[in-house]
């Protein structure tokens, strides 16, 4: 066999995806009451959108991320499922729908997040302030974490969804700054992602971001990229295997065994995370539930 044969082959093996990403196929009635909910309300779901490997047990427990402001983002970032191109205009019934479903389910704990909206002014900023406002109206019990895009850095968006103190404030910096590039984002972003979180923690807000590893990173670029979140006061952090959604989709370099996840978890206790989260499926949403009491309950 050609030496370049026998290196395909040897690369094929290597990335053919460990056994500990096979998961069930939904089966839970929860799973099928809440897919029903959301059809009938016509909301979406990151769960759905960017095909999620927890959305089985997830669903079967009643917790989902909601995403607002459409399916349809208007960024084209190459690790992403989720639908690209130009977007309809929002739908301004979207935060009671959403309301409205935290109700039906008995959910205490709602995650917010949307795709990316640069064609709007403010982002979509407005939008995520009303939704978090009346659900609060609706629920008043219910805890709030919103996962949030950069706005294209507009201070005034940001302040807006800033001030009506959500309960997390959750922004992602994805990568590594290095592979910004590989993934069609702009290396400024990085750093723009930094300043959001800086001025959520200047807000009071309990602040969260996620990496996903896999996609060609050193591990001293992943460990610059957790002391460069904890330099602005980053408390929370998610770590999780970038998945290829589609073969349209960038290649998952490199499959991360549970001990180096483990590995990984404990450098970030060492630089001063209040909670890490690190595991093969851990997405930004894992366990946020609980994640959110055990800090709160830190902070008494």
């Amino acid at each position: 066999m050609p030496h370049k044969l026998i290196y395909d082959f040897l690369m094929r093996q290597k990335r053919t995806k460990p056994l500990w990403f096979k998961t069930e196929i939904p089966s839970s009635p929860n799973f099928f009451l809440l897919k029903k909910i959301l059809k009938n309300l016509q909301l979406h779901t990151v769960c759905e959108e960017a095909k999620c490997p927890n959305i089985g047990n997830c669903w079967a427990k009643k917790t989902a991320t909601f995403m607002i402001l459409g399916n349809t983002c208007t960024r084209n970032c190459r690790f992403c499922a989720v639908r690209k191109g130009i977007p309809e205009p929002p739908n301004n019934d979207e935060p009671v729908l959403i309301s409205e479903a935290v109700k039906l389910l008995g959910i205490k704990y709602a995650v917010i997040t949307s795709v990316t909206r640069d064609d709007l002014s403010d982002g979509g900023a407005s939008i995520f302030a009303r939704t978090v406002n009346i659900i609060r109206k609706v629920n008043p019990d219910v805890k709030i974490e919103v996962l949030i895009p950069d706005f294209n850095g507009n201070e005034n968006a940001l302040n807006e969804v800033f001030e009506v103190k959500p309960d997390i404030l959750n922004h992602n910096l994805e990568t590594v700054q290095e592979l910004y590039p590989f993934i069609n984002r702009p290396s400024l972003f990085y750093t723009r992602s930094l300043k959001i979180l800086e001025k959520a923690r200047k807000h009071k807000l309990i602040t969260k971001s996620g990496l996903m590893i896999g996609l060609g990173e050193t591990k001293e670029q992943i460990i610059k990229s957790l002391k460069d979140l904890r330099n602005v006061g980053c408390d929370i952090i998610t770590i999780g295997q970038y998945l290829q959604p589609t073969k349209a989709h960038v290649p998952v370099k490199k499959y991360y065994t549970e001990k180096e996840f483990e590995e990984l978890k404990l450098i970030g206790k060492q630089l001063g995370f209040k909670w890490v989260e690190a595991g093969p499926l851990v997405r930004s949403s894992f366990h946020a539930t609980q994640i959110y009491e055990k800090i709160n309950l830190r902070r008494i």
